[in-house]
């Protein structure tokens, strides 16, 4: 349960203004930026941060790698995020006439990102390969650059966002910002590969969007929904809303959605796991075909499959968690950061596991498959705790670390993992305060029932796409109990009919409106008809046989 409750600001007047000022907008032009962001299209290359020396060689040597029938191949990853990369990518040069293929490594035997087995297995099943386009991985693979331009004779150009490393690849372009995701990444080169094909007269066509594809990694990479982020995720959605590619619209259908009404959440947490449930159990390359397909069949056929492996995927998840949450409950050790190992664990859903241990004890979490000689870590970490840094400071004891400031991944020898364990632990514990394990909700400020309206409802609506550094807004206010009953399948779910705690004259009740309380049936027997108590809630819009109205969406209850 949440504990504390922060109320952001006590002003809701205007609430438009309040609300952007709560997400760090705190200037007329940082609020209209962020109300009216500039089309993805304009994006220069000052905008995202990536460097214009570093762009202009990768043009140019791609340019010269189409026009001269070059082998390319797009070296992908294999979550969501990397896979919509590794299809835009594709996507561009294959339109673009260019002699292209992708590979997608495998998560056991060739691990994340630029391997040396990786790139061995890729000189074998490509032996023609003359450049290597990373896309989402490749900013720490220093050594694994080395190896594929001096060993194996591949120019390698790297795009990615992640953390920079304490070495930095002597690729001979490196695309990189931490201002985009892989996806935005890829999606940004593609573009200005495009542009400088076409500007060249080596080729001639329209532009190729993919911008949906962008939009699909973006939001399922979890990056800050702000300044380019936001318009690729905001303009993206617009473009999924109307596509026509077909293996898109055969995984939406697959999934039960609808494509007009997908937004981030049905993104995050339906279709994003279908795409990365290959890559975790069993190979990505699949979940890649889907997107890049144009028959309709294979597209049906593929989209059936990514289904029934997410399936797959989710019970591997749940037997994993509740093994990890009994020995964290357990274990008798008072500690500041989980760190669970286990030679049964597979590498592919470890890091979910740690998300769910997060969610659980909030506390950082690592997860560790135990392999006899090697063994691979994830981690995923709670606010103010940059979990790839804290592992970095342990560099000599692993094989290979990346990442980002809430999740990580490690490659470590077994034999060392126990003194690893004990480091990070001891670290954590001197880094991490009390006060940072406290679990917090933030609500951008009090809202009353009687204030609520179709015009608040749309000035809320401006601020979508929601996400990472944009949450959907939480209002709070204190109600009357009119009605409690237990919904669902299971009966986990609490529905409330509130009011306002002030009565009419004529003792009538007013502004009534229906609350869902997902996962909170626990409070069902504590609270009757007439009690007063606080709730913490998103306003949502309910459709029901045809007729819209507005309803409350539970975040915390407080009796």
């Amino acid at each position: 349960m949440i504990k504390t409750w922060k109320i952001l600001s006590d002003n809701h007047k205007d609430l438009l203004t309040t609300l952007l000022v709560n997400r760090g907008l705190k200037t007329k032009k940082e609020q209209e930026e962020f109300l009216h962001p500039v089309l993805p299209f304009e994006f220069t290359a000052k905008d995202v941060g990536i460097k214009e020396k570093e762009l202009k060689t990768a043009l140019k040597r791609i340019g010269k790698a189409i026009k001269n029938q070059e082998q390319i191949v797009v070296y992908g990853d294999y979550d969501c995020d990397g896979i919509c990369a590794t299809a835009i990518m594709w996507i561009t040069l294959h339109n673009l006439g260019a002699k292209v293929l992708p590979f997608i490594p495998d998560r056991v035997e060739e691990g994340y990102g630029l391997s040396v087995s990786g790139l061995n297995n890729l000189k074998q099943k490509i032996p023609e390969t003359k450049l290597i386009i990373t896309v989402d991985h490749g900013i720490v693979a220093a050594e694994q650059t080395d190896y594929a331009q001096k060993k194996l004779g591949w120019d390698v150009i790297i795009s990615d966002h992640h953390t920079l490393g304490r070495k930095i690849p002597k690729a001979l372009a490196i695309v990189h910002t931490t201002k985009l995701a892989g996806s935005g990444v890829a999606w940004f080169l593609a573009q200005q590969i495009i542009s400088y094909v076409n500007d060249s007269g080596q080729a001639s066509m329209t532009s190729i969007s993919c911008l949906d594809l962008a939009a699909l990694g973006t939001i399922a990479d979890l990056v800050p929904l702000q300044g380019p982020n936001r318009s690729i995720a905001k303009f993206g959605l617009e473009q999924i809303h109307q596509t026509k590619r077909i293996g898109l619209l055969a995984l939406i259908r697959a999934a039960g959605l609808i494509k007009e009404n997908i937004e981030t959440y049905e993104i995050g947490y339906i279709l994003a796991p279908r795409l990365n449930a290959l890559g975790r159990i069993d190979n990505a390359l699949d979940a890649l075909r889907l997107l890049c397909t144009n028959d309709a069949v294979k597209a049906n056929r593929l989209a059936q499959r990514l289904n029934e492996v997410n399936g797959q995927r989710q019970t591997l998840t749940e037997e994993t968690t509740l093994h990890a949450k009994q020995i964290t409950e357990n274990s008798k050790q008072k500690t500041k950061l989980l760190f669970i190992s286990h030679e049964t664990y597979n590498q592919g859903v470890i890091g979910l596991v740690a998300g769910r241990l997060v969610e659980e004890f909030y506390l950082p979490a690592i997860v560790v498959a135990k392999g006899e000689e090697i063994s691979k870590g994830s981690a995923r970490s709670i606010t103010g705790f940059n979990i790839v840094e804290a592992i970095r400071n342990f560099s000599d004891l692993l094989v290979g670390v990346g990442g980002h400031p809430m999740a990580a991944g490690f490659t470590v020898e077994t034999k060392k993992l126990e003194l690893l364990e004990k480091n990070l632990k001891d670290f954590a514990q001197k880094q991490i305060a009390e006060s940072q394990l406290s679990r917090e909700l933030k609500i951008d400020c009090e809202l009353k029932l009687s204030e609520l309206d179709e015009k608040i409802y749309q000035q809320i609506e401006k601020l979508r796409p929601f996400g990472m550094a944009n949450p959907e807004p939480v209002f709070m206010c204190e109600v009357e109990a009119v009605e409690t009953r237990l919904v669902g399948n299971t009966q986990k779910h609490l529905k409330l009919r509130v009011c306002s705690s002030k009565q009419t004259t004529d003792n009538r009740k007013q502004n009534i409106y229906d609350a869902i309380a997902f996962n909170f049936s626990i409070l069902y027997s504590q609270i009757k008809a007439g009690d007063k108590i606080k709730l913490a809630y998103n306003l949502a819009r309910d459709t029901w046989n045809g007729k819209d109205k507005l309803q409350l969406r539970v975040r915390d209850i407080k009796i």
